[in-house]
């Protein structure tokens, strides 16, 4: 029996590597025998760089970068024997990183995902994953525009401050200095997020308010966002900002498509690739995927999704297990999900599954197999 365990990280409580092999020993425990391959699985936001780290032979790369408010921040990156670079976005400009009472969608900054892209170029990558998903920023990609050598001036001719409010006193745009490695570096965005940059689908819109940007703050930075694309395609001679996924990240989505010709891939499908999840699948008896919850967003390209889609075409059943079950998650029974089942034995507080996350997958994956293995005829 080869069963393949794919599952993405469940947040604040572990990673996807973690995940897999909790799910993997109580594999081991209902069946001994059987081949377990392991998988981690991102869609490219929080948690992608390590399920990279986790899943294939790649290198560790750690570099100090600004956080969203321009603070010190220790960032992580892989790099892949092909010099396939991956870095997300989040590790350097996420929410997570920044207190509820500190979040200020006005002048958060994408430079230090700028200064991860300019480390991946001088190690030698020559195509650049970007997981983008989880972030505090709503800056158009400005700032890491800027931290590539693209310089943002006011009328006086002096750089903007950062931030996506800043950009209402944008005035020029001069590229000069922007790295020219770009041009030569394949760019693939991994991101489940569709929107443009402005408008009431828009950034601003859709997930500044979750950055902690007011209703007025939202019209603010999507009157700046649009000042900002007028400038740019002034410059380029093209307007991405309805692009699809230019939204995704507070903008940065934009300032890839617009200046580094950059391809959109949904990200459940992107780190699967990396990590050969179709080959592995090929053969298998069963596939068990996961995350922390389970709900009608995942359809929207989380990674169970992905992952069921791809045991899907290879024939494989599917079954998903996660911390919690809300509303829409049986849509997933129409996309290769066998069975989808919650990760809490009885009452229990969210901080008690949290410190227990470990032992609870490990029973449910033993409860799982036990269950398929007895419906198996003998």
């Amino acid at each position: 029996m080869k069963i393949v365990i794919a599952p993405d990280s469940f947040k604040e409580s572990l990673s996807a590597p973690e995940v897999a092999a909790a799910l993997a020993r109580g594999v081991k425990r209902a069946a001994p025998l059987a081949q377990i391959i392991c998988i981690p699985m991102a869609d490219g936001g929080e948690g992608t760089v390590q399920a990279v780290l986790g899943a294939t032979q790649s290198e560790r790369h750690s570099h100090l970068v600004q956080n969203a408010l321009g603070q010190p921040i220790r960032a992580q990156w892989a790099l892949l024997p092909n010099q396939t670079a991956v870095i997300e976005m989040a590790t350097a400009a996420g929410l997570e990183h920044i207190c509820v009472t500190e979040r200020d969608a006005l002048r958060a900054t994408t430079y230090g995902v700028g200064q991860l892209i300019k480390q991946a170029l001088d190690a030698g990558a020559r195509h650049i994953v970007l997981g983008l998903g989880g972030s505090a920023t709503n800056d158009g990609g400005a700032g890491m525009l800027c931290a590539l050598g693209l310089r943002l001036l006011d009328a006086q001719h002096q750089p903007i401050a950062p931030g996506g409010a800043a950009l209402a006193t944008l005035a020029h745009v001069e590229a000069g200095e922007l790295d020219p490695r770009l041009q030569q570096t394949k760019i693939t965005i991994a991101s489940d997020v569709n929107n443009p940059l402005c408008g009431p689908r828009g950034a601003s819109a859709i997930f500044g308010p979750q950055k902690g940007a007011s209703p007025e703050q939202v019209q603010q930075l999507d009157a700046a966002l649009s000042h900002f694309a007028d400038l740019c395609a002034q410059h380029l001679g093209h307007d991405r900002r309805d692009a699809p996924g230019s939204g995704a990240a507070g903008g940065v989505g934009f300032a890839a498509h617009a200046w580094m010709q950059a391809t959109f891939r949904p990200g459940a499908a992107v780190i699967a690739e990396i990590g050969g999840l179709a080959q592995a699948v090929e053969g298998a008896t069963l596939v068990l995927t996961g995350e922390g919850r389970l709900d009608a967003q995942t359809l929207l390209g989380k990674t169970p999704m992905g992952v069921a889609q791809i045991a899907k075409r290879a024939g494989v059943p599917a079954i998903a297990i996660a911390g919690s079950l809300g509303s829409g998650y049986q849509g997933l029974y129409h996309e290769g999900i066998e069975a989808a089942f919650s990760l809490v034995s009885g009452p229990m507080t969210l901080a008690q599954a949290c410190a227990n996350v470990s032992s609870l997958l490990e029973d449910r994956a033993e409860d799982v197999i036990r269950l398929w293995l007895a419906a198996k005829p003998h």
